[in-house]
């Protein structure tokens, strides 16, 4: 039996192709899948992306690969999930600006990464137009803005920040910044970018801009 159908008679796949999460055989083929498309896009960019060359480099079928994810934004929409949910979690110092600059800072040491830079330059520019990628990148941001929101629920709990401040508003304001410089310049993505842009999200929550 050859190792695609082998992996067909073991595959434990329901539902639609990249929207599950099961165990067993897919979850293997998953974890190393995931890897694998995370190199191909941040080399090749979405649009020379292939599954086969994805099957190849995590040594697997390349009907499991299809099988499993259907198509590209299939993929890429697995990826993205995986990506949110093994993200840090928030870091939490007792003080605004102090929780803004490790957000911050998070952000910055991602996208500063020469891989994970490439790889976010690639699915922002597929998402221009492909829907389904442009869906998983929205749920992608959704989850880590809603991970580091309690962050600023907490600042106005503690008489920091006005009643009525929109914490997803303070948390996209510190991103915002650094990902515009990733995508426009090719000025570094320092540290010191990292504690502007903490800096200017907290310094305008707290004039109440954002409530």
């Amino acid at each position: 039996m050859s190792p695609e159908v082998n992996d067909a008679a073991n595959d434990d796949t329901c539902g639609d192709p990249g929207t599950v999460r099961p165990g067993g055989r897919t979850a293997r083929v998953r974890a190393g899948g995931g890897p694998a498309a995370g190199d191909a896009l941040a080399e090749h960019g979405f649009a020379r992306l292939d599954l086969a060359d994805v099957a190849r480099r995590a040594d697997v079928g390349k009907s499991t690969v299809y099988r499993r994810w259907g198509t590209v934004a299939g993929l890429v929409a697995d990826l993205l999930t995986d990506m949110a949910e093994q993200s840090l979690p928030r870091t939490e110092t007792g003080s605004l600006l102090g929780d803004l600059r490790a957000n911050a800072e998070l952000v910055r040491s991602t996208l500063a990464d020469p891989r994970q830079g490439a790889l976010f330059k690639a699915v922002i520019a597929a998402a221009t137009t492909d829907p389904r990628t442009a869906e998983s990148l929205h749920r992608f941001y959704e989850i880590r803005v809603a991970e580091w929101a309690p962050c600023v629920e907490h600042a106005v709990l503690r008489g920091e920040l006005p009643k009525g401040t929109d914490p997803y508003e303070v948390i996209r304001a510190v991103s915002a910044p650094l990902y515009y410089r990733l995508l426009t310049s090719d000025a570094p993505l320092d540290e010191a970018a990292g504690a502007r842009a903490a800096e200017a999200a907290a310094a305008a929550a707290k004039a109440g801009v954002y409530a």
